[in-house]
Order: structure tokens, then sequence, then C-alpha cells
């Protein structure tokens, strides 16, 4: 959630956004994480303060179906690397998610993030107007990358995962046809996008 600081020697307090990036590529240098690292650029410009994951350097299982985050704890009972990631995701005000598209769906290994933060859901979250152990009303930028010219349909099954979530105000940039190392050179375009989804994340809500 947004933080309070005291600037020293003035006795003022300052406030600052938390916002969470996941990178969901596999390649550490590659084009949706080239365009994640403006975001996160721009962002901490913007006064915010950024967690960066990269979730192919760590080490996590599936959700295990097991239900104990609905019966016996308010949080996923598995103890491995995306523990922190889920504990920091629980404090953000905003989530910044970038990956590229495999097979006409995200990764492999932001799907298995995805199924973890089933974890993040009230027991009755099927009934419950407010199914998110988040709260409701924060934003999440979601950068897609494809190799193709037309786009996929991802993005809206993954926007109503986040509204469940409490992300409830997102955004969506999509990069087309950058397939190879190199081919965002030249697509201010997109980097543009990339700026514009950062401020309107620093925005004020509503």
């Amino acid at each position: 959630m947004i933080q309070t600081a005291v600037t020293a020697g003035e006795n003022e307090e300052e406030l600052f956004m938390q916002v969470v990036t996941l990178l969901a590529s596999p390649r550490p240098k590659g084009n949706s994480a080239a365009l994640a690292h403006r975001a996160v650029e721009r962002l901490r410009q913007g006064g915010a303060a950024v967690d960066v994951f990269s979730l192919n350097e760590r080490n996590f299982r599936g959700c295990q179906g097991c239900l104990m985050c609905k019966t016996k704890r308010d949080r996923c009972v598995l103890e491995d690397d995306l523990t922190p990631v889920l504990e920091s995701v629980r404090g953000a005000d905003a989530l910044v998610i970038a990956t590229p598209v495999y097979w006409m769906d995200v990764t492999a290994q932001l799907k298995t993030f995805i199924d973890r933060t089933y974890s993040l859901l009230v027991p009755d979250y099927l009934t419950n107007p407010n199914p998110s152990r988040l709260g409701r009303g924060r934003k999440a930028l979601f950068i897609l990358v494809q190799g193709g010219p037309e786009p996929y349909p991802v993005f809206p099954r993954y926007q109503e995962v986040l509204r469940w979530l409490g992300f409830t105000e997102t955004r969506l940039v999509h990069a087309l046809a950058v397939r190879h190392p190199g081919d965002l050179e030249g697509r201010d375009d997109l980097f543009r996008a990339v700026d514009e989804g950062a401020g309107w994340l620093l925005a004020p809500r509503g």
C-alpha cells in the first residue's frame, strides 16, 4: 500500500507508491523485459518504490489444489521462491506484468504464478462482492509482446483474473510483430505507450 516516509531534517511526510513488476519471460534481456524495465525506470523517476521479480529465476511449484488457503490459512501453504513475491503483491498499490505470447497464451512461468494467486481470494470468493483479500481499486499495467502481426485475444481473460484479485483498473500495452532481439529498435510507439502506462499508474485513482 502507499507508504508514508518522513523527509530527513524537514519533518515532512512524503507518500510513495508501492509497485510490483513481474518479468515472465525466460529471456532476461528479451523484448518484454526491455519494455518492463522502461516502465520501472519511469515509475522510479515518478517516486514509486518498485520491486522487480524475474519469475524464471525462481524455483516454485504450481497450486496443489489443497484448499488450505481457504480452510486453514489466509496464505498459500507452499513455502518456496514464490512466497516473497506473493507477499510483495499483497502490499502493492499497482502491478506491472510483462510477458511474451507463447502458444497464444502467457508463459508457463506467469500462468503458474497466476494459479498460486488463488491464495489471495477469500474463502467465499464465488459469492462475496469483494472476492480478493487485497481489497479493490488497485491498478495493473499488462505488457504483452508477440511475434505475429495480428493480436491474439490473450489479455481479456487475464484482465478478468486481475479484476478478481482487486486490480480493477487495467491497461494493456500490446507489442505486435516483435519476435527477435532488436525488434524493438525504432519502435518509439511502444516505449511511448509504456511511458504513458507508467504515468497512468502513478496518477491518483478515480
